[in-house]
Protein backbone atom coordinates (compact mmCIF):
# COMPACT_ATOMS: atom_id res chain seq x y z
CA UNK A 1 0.00 0.00 0.00
CA UNK A 2 1.38 3.16 -0.98
CA UNK A 3 -0.32 6.58 1.11
CA UNK A 4 1.87 8.60 -1.17
CA UNK A 5 0.01 11.93 -2.87
CA UNK A 6 1.89 14.86 -3.73
CA UNK A 7 1.62 17.30 -0.54
CA UNK A 8 2.44 20.38 -1.74
CA UNK A 9 -0.07 22.13 -4.08
CA UNK A 10 -0.06 21.25 -7.46
CA UNK A 11 -1.02 23.12 -10.72
CA UNK A 12 -3.59 20.70 -13.07
CA UNK A 13 -0.59 20.50 -15.80
CA UNK A 14 1.68 18.49 -13.14
CA UNK A 15 -1.74 16.49 -12.18
CA UNK A 16 -1.84 15.52 -15.82
CA UNK A 17 1.59 14.36 -15.88
CA UNK A 18 1.17 12.36 -12.87
CA UNK A 19 -1.25 10.51 -14.32
CA UNK A 20 0.41 9.84 -17.49
CA UNK A 21 3.95 8.35 -15.21
CA UNK A 22 1.41 6.33 -13.19
CA UNK A 23 -0.27 5.11 -16.07
CA UNK A 24 2.24 2.66 -16.71
CA UNK A 25 1.45 0.60 -13.25
CA UNK A 26 -2.28 0.11 -13.58
CA UNK A 27 -3.00 -3.60 -13.54
CA UNK A 28 -5.92 -4.87 -15.41
CA UNK A 29 -6.09 -8.38 -13.72
CA UNK A 30 -8.14 -11.28 -12.08
CA UNK A 31 -8.68 -10.81 -8.95
CA UNK A 32 -5.84 -12.87 -6.22
CA UNK A 33 -8.64 -13.46 -3.37
CA UNK A 34 -12.05 -14.54 -3.11
CA UNK A 35 -14.34 -11.17 -2.12
CA UNK A 36 -15.72 -11.33 1.53
CA UNK A 37 -16.44 -7.42 2.58
CA UNK A 38 -17.00 -5.01 -0.38
CA UNK A 39 -16.75 -1.49 0.15
CA UNK A 40 -18.18 1.60 -1.27
CA UNK A 41 -16.20 4.78 -1.54
CA UNK A 42 -17.84 8.59 -1.84
CA UNK A 43 -17.61 12.27 -1.37
CA UNK A 44 -19.60 14.80 -0.13
CA UNK A 45 -19.06 18.73 -0.83
CA UNK A 46 -21.59 21.76 -0.54
CA UNK A 47 -21.69 24.32 -3.33
CA UNK A 48 -18.68 27.10 -3.01
CA UNK A 49 -17.94 25.35 0.24
CA UNK A 50 -14.00 25.07 1.13
CA UNK A 51 -14.49 21.58 2.89
CA UNK A 52 -15.96 18.29 2.01
CA UNK A 53 -16.92 14.80 3.62
CA UNK A 54 -15.60 11.53 2.49
CA UNK A 55 -16.10 8.40 3.60
CA UNK A 56 -16.29 4.47 3.11
CA UNK A 57 -18.62 1.85 4.00
CA UNK A 58 -17.82 -1.67 4.20
CA UNK A 59 -20.43 -4.23 3.66
CA UNK A 60 -20.54 -8.32 3.97
CA UNK A 61 -20.64 -9.33 0.20
CA UNK A 62 -23.01 -11.84 1.14
CA UNK A 63 -26.03 -10.00 2.70
CA UNK A 64 -24.88 -6.51 1.77
CA UNK A 65 -25.46 -5.47 5.41
CA UNK A 66 -23.14 -2.45 6.35
CA UNK A 67 -20.56 -3.65 9.39
CA UNK A 68 -18.52 -0.21 9.37
CA UNK A 69 -18.45 3.16 8.22
CA UNK A 70 -15.71 6.33 8.27
CA UNK A 71 -16.71 9.75 7.26
CA UNK A 72 -14.12 12.66 7.79
CA UNK A 73 -14.36 16.40 7.21
CA UNK A 74 -12.27 18.15 5.88
CA UNK A 75 -10.56 20.89 3.71
CA UNK A 76 -10.87 20.57 -0.88
CA UNK A 77 -7.20 21.65 -1.70
CA UNK A 78 -7.69 21.58 -5.59
CA UNK A 79 -10.34 22.75 -7.64
CA UNK A 80 -12.80 21.12 -9.59
CA UNK A 81 -11.63 20.07 -13.21
CA UNK A 82 -13.18 17.37 -15.44
CA UNK A 83 -10.50 13.98 -15.50
CA UNK A 84 -8.55 15.52 -12.06
CA UNK A 85 -11.32 14.33 -9.83
CA UNK A 86 -8.57 12.26 -7.56
CA UNK A 87 -6.75 15.09 -6.99
CA UNK A 88 -9.50 16.61 -5.56
CA UNK A 89 -11.28 13.91 -3.63
CA UNK A 90 -8.49 11.34 -2.63
CA UNK A 91 -6.75 13.17 -0.04
CA UNK A 92 -9.74 13.20 2.15
CA UNK A 93 -10.95 9.42 0.96
CA UNK A 94 -7.16 8.70 2.70
CA UNK A 95 -8.12 10.08 5.85
CA UNK A 96 -11.55 8.40 5.80
CA UNK A 97 -9.50 5.44 4.78
CA UNK A 98 -7.23 5.39 8.08
CA UNK A 99 -10.08 5.48 9.86
CA UNK A 100 -11.91 2.18 8.87
CA UNK A 101 -11.52 -0.45 11.26
CA UNK A 102 -12.84 -3.39 8.98
CA UNK A 103 -10.82 -2.73 5.53
CA UNK A 104 -12.95 -4.16 2.04
CA UNK A 105 -11.42 -6.49 -0.44
CA UNK A 106 -12.81 -4.49 -3.01
CA UNK A 107 -13.80 -0.79 -3.43
CA UNK A 108 -16.44 0.36 -5.44
CA UNK A 109 -15.97 4.39 -6.09
CA UNK A 110 -18.66 6.74 -7.27
CA UNK A 111 -16.61 7.89 -10.23
CA UNK A 112 -14.82 6.32 -13.42
CA UNK A 113 -11.38 4.15 -13.28
CA UNK A 114 -9.74 3.21 -17.03
CA UNK A 115 -12.75 4.70 -18.35
CA UNK A 116 -10.95 8.13 -18.59
CA UNK A 117 -9.07 9.80 -21.17
CA UNK A 118 -5.58 8.96 -19.40
CA UNK A 119 -6.88 5.35 -17.99
CA UNK A 120 -6.30 6.54 -14.68
CA UNK A 121 -10.10 7.97 -13.19
CA UNK A 122 -10.37 8.17 -9.21
CA UNK A 123 -10.62 4.84 -8.97
CA UNK A 124 -7.46 3.19 -10.38
CA UNK A 125 -5.47 6.28 -8.86
CA UNK A 126 -7.16 5.11 -5.51
CA UNK A 127 -6.71 1.79 -6.48
CA UNK A 128 -2.75 1.88 -7.08
CA UNK A 129 -2.51 4.77 -3.59
CA UNK A 130 -4.46 1.66 -1.42
CA UNK A 131 -2.86 -1.37 -3.43
CA UNK A 132 -6.15 -3.18 -3.40
CA UNK A 133 -8.74 -4.05 -6.14
CA UNK A 134 -10.96 -1.02 -7.24
CA UNK A 135 -14.35 -0.76 -9.05
CA UNK A 136 -15.50 2.49 -11.13
CA UNK A 137 -19.33 2.88 -11.04
CA UNK A 138 -20.24 6.44 -12.47
CA UNK A 139 -23.20 7.74 -13.53
CA UNK A 140 -22.55 9.59 -16.86
CA UNK A 141 -19.71 9.23 -18.85
CA UNK A 142 -16.30 10.54 -18.71
CA UNK A 143 -14.91 9.49 -22.30
CA UNK A 144 -15.81 6.81 -24.53
CA UNK A 145 -18.94 6.29 -26.87
CA UNK A 146 -21.32 3.08 -26.44
CA UNK A 147 -24.85 2.01 -27.81
CA UNK A 148 -27.65 2.25 -25.67
CA UNK A 149 -28.06 -1.42 -23.63
CA UNK A 150 -31.22 -3.19 -24.04
CA UNK A 151 -33.97 -2.43 -21.59
CA UNK A 152 -33.67 -5.43 -19.12
CA UNK A 153 -31.96 -5.50 -15.86
CA UNK A 154 -28.66 -6.80 -16.10
CA UNK A 155 -28.14 -5.42 -20.62
CA UNK A 156 -24.78 -4.61 -21.08
CA UNK A 157 -23.11 -2.64 -23.91
CA UNK A 158 -19.48 -2.43 -24.36
CA UNK A 159 -17.68 0.83 -23.43
CA UNK A 160 -15.17 2.04 -26.21
CA UNK A 161 -12.27 4.41 -26.87
CA UNK A 162 -13.29 6.35 -29.89
CA UNK A 163 -10.14 6.72 -31.24
CA UNK A 164 -8.63 3.12 -30.41
CA UNK A 165 -11.75 0.86 -29.98
CA UNK A 166 -10.32 -0.62 -26.59
CA UNK A 167 -12.68 -1.65 -24.51
CA UNK A 168 -12.63 0.49 -21.50
CA UNK A 169 -15.87 -0.28 -19.72
CA UNK A 170 -19.79 -0.85 -19.95
CA UNK A 171 -22.94 0.66 -20.31
CA UNK A 172 -25.30 -1.70 -17.48
CA UNK A 173 -28.81 -1.53 -17.41
CA UNK A 174 -28.96 -1.98 -13.71
CA UNK A 175 -32.94 -1.88 -13.44
CA UNK A 176 -36.16 -1.89 -15.81
CA UNK A 177 -36.60 1.61 -17.63
CA UNK A 178 -33.89 3.67 -15.55
CA UNK A 179 -30.54 4.99 -16.95
CA UNK A 180 -27.78 2.90 -17.47
CA UNK A 181 -24.32 3.41 -14.93
CA UNK A 182 -21.31 2.69 -16.40
CA UNK A 183 -18.42 -0.13 -15.01
CA UNK A 184 -15.06 0.41 -15.50
CA UNK A 185 -12.51 -1.84 -13.85
CA UNK A 186 -9.99 0.13 -11.57
CA UNK A 187 -6.97 -1.48 -10.29
CA UNK A 188 -6.23 -5.61 -9.81
CA UNK A 189 -9.31 -6.66 -11.14
CA UNK A 190 -10.88 -7.38 -14.95
CA UNK A 191 -14.06 -5.70 -16.24
CA UNK A 192 -15.86 -9.08 -16.14
CA UNK A 193 -15.17 -9.08 -12.23
CA UNK A 194 -16.45 -5.92 -12.10
CA UNK A 195 -19.37 -6.23 -13.75
CA UNK A 196 -20.26 -9.81 -11.69
CA UNK A 197 -19.67 -7.26 -8.32
CA UNK A 198 -21.53 -5.06 -9.27
CA UNK A 199 -24.75 -7.28 -10.63
CA UNK A 200 -24.57 -8.50 -7.19
CA UNK A 201 -24.58 -5.37 -5.30
CA UNK A 202 -28.06 -4.30 -6.94
CA UNK A 203 -30.82 -5.14 -5.22
CA UNK A 204 -33.49 -2.77 -5.76
CA UNK A 205 -32.31 0.61 -6.95
CA UNK A 206 -30.45 2.07 -9.98
CA UNK A 207 -27.12 1.80 -8.19
CA UNK A 208 -25.02 -0.61 -6.35
CA UNK A 209 -25.28 -0.96 -2.62
CA UNK A 210 -21.65 0.30 -1.83
CA UNK A 211 -22.07 3.48 -3.53
CA UNK A 212 -25.57 4.28 -2.74
CA UNK A 213 -24.81 3.55 1.14
CA UNK A 214 -21.55 5.41 1.13
CA UNK A 215 -23.60 8.47 -0.64
CA UNK A 216 -26.42 7.98 2.09
CA UNK A 217 -23.67 7.61 4.94
CA UNK A 218 -21.59 10.26 3.82
CA UNK A 219 -24.75 12.91 2.86
CA UNK A 220 -25.77 12.15 6.87
CA UNK A 221 -22.89 13.50 8.28
CA UNK A 222 -22.73 16.81 5.96
CA UNK A 223 -26.18 17.35 6.30
CA UNK A 224 -25.58 17.14 10.26
CA UNK A 225 -23.14 19.16 10.27
CA UNK A 226 -25.01 22.32 8.61
CA UNK A 227 -27.24 22.04 11.50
Amino acid sequence: MDHSFPKEKITPKEAIQIQKELRDKIKIEPLKHPVKLVGGADVSMNLFSTHGFAGFVTLDYKTLHMIDHSVVRDKIGFPYIPGLLSFREIPMLLKAWDTLVQKPDVIVVDGVGIAHPRRLGIATHLGLILGIPTIGCAKSVLTGVYTEPDNVPGSISYLRDKLTGEVIGAAYRSKLNVKPIFISPGHMITLEESLEIIEACVIIHRLPEPTRLAHNTVNKYRIESMR
